[in-house]
């Protein structure tokens, strides 16, 4: 049985917006596929184990803070190892070190 998440809105790292521009790159993810999302502001990594219209079902196997990388053991009520669905709507790609604003890459 799955743990319903709510997942947060992928915004500009939407996997799905994007795909909808450049549609003949697009796979549909299969077993084994690690997934981003995001939940609460945190990146869930999700590792795929079926792919059903549209919607991928497995376990989270990473909850990690992007302000610091920090891996945490859960976030709310989900947890490691929790068996999860995430439609490809929810689908994030994973946050590059440059969208954080506080970032300062000067050499100074």
């Amino acid at each position: 049985m799955h743990k319903h998440v709510e997942w947060d809105a992928p915004g500009r790292d939407s996997v799905a917006d994007h795909f909808a521009n450049h549609p003949e790159r697009y796979v549909e993810p299969g077993a084994g596929d690690v997934l981003s999302a995001r939940l609460n502001g945190m990146v869930v990594r999700i590792k795929v184990a079926a792919y059903v219209d549209g919607t991928s079902i497995g376990d989270v196997v990473a909850l990690i803070d992007p302000a610091n990388g920090e891996r945490m053991k859960s976030c709310g009520k989900l947890v490691l190892g929790d068996t999860v669905r995430l439609p490809d709507a929810a689908r994030a790609f994973e946050p590059q070190p440059s969208d954080d604003p506080d970032r300062d890459d000067s050499d100074d």
